[in-house]
């Protein structure tokens, strides 16, 4: 029984070593492995093309909407409130209107320049005008181009691929257009988006 003992004993050692072998193997090769992998995404990092929008610009440009713009005939609209055929308008809107323009089936008669110093405002009568909130609409021909784009008195233009800035002549503006009458021609491609004289510039498809 002794003996018998003794060999298992000694095959045991011999079992727990060989486990204790391929365990440290097991642990080198994963730590290596690691290392390795480690080093490789380092490297891959290093060499990826990080895209960086501020470079991005720099080389290509920056992205812009355009508007092609060609002289037409079109209509813009300003809000009035008619009362008894009565408007009252400040004096920073009076010249917006026109008398003529058509007012929701009618139109307006006379335009007071003068303040009235009743009520510190402009009057406009109207003909044939229900009373509530309407639009006057009056016709103009130019070129129609949205408010956002007009930067003090100019707009930028797309000249090759960079944007260059142009003085207009303002005819007339609503909420959301203005009609210019000098400063662009016909095909030009007005910038609606911020950028700066001589900026480069790409068109956003």
């Amino acid at each position: 029984m002794n003996v018998i003992n003794k060999i298992r004993t000694f095959i045991g050692k011999i079992n727990i070593a060989r486990a204790k072998k391929i365990t440290y193997i097991t642990c080198a090769v994963l730590l290596g492995a690691l290392v390795i992998y480690r080093f490789v995404a380092f490297i891959l990092m290093q060499r990826a093309d990080v895209f960086n929008p501020n470079r991005d610009s720099v080389i290509n440009g920056v992205p812009v909407s355009v508007v092609a713009v060609h002289e037409k005939t079109d209509v813009l609209r300003q809000p009035i409130f008619v009362k008894n055929n009565r408007a009252y308008v400040s004096g920073g809107r009076v010249s917006m209107f026109h008398v003529g323009d058509n007012v929701d089936g009618g139109k307006i008669a006379s335009v007071g320049y003068n303040i009235d110093l009743d009520t510190g405002m402009h009057i406009i009568t109207t003909r044939s005008v229900s009373d509530g909130q309407h639009y006057a609409e009056h016709a103009f021909t130019g070129y129609f181009i949205p408010v956002d784009a007009i930067d003090n008195g100019a707009v930028y233009i797309v000249d090759g691929d960079v944007a260059r800035r142009v003085q207009i002549n303002i005819t007339y503006r609503d909420e959301t257009s203005v009609v210019v009458s000098h400063g662009l021609s016909n095909g030009d491609m007005v910038i609606n988006s911020r950028v700066s004289d001589g900026q480069k510039i790409q068109i956003k498809q």
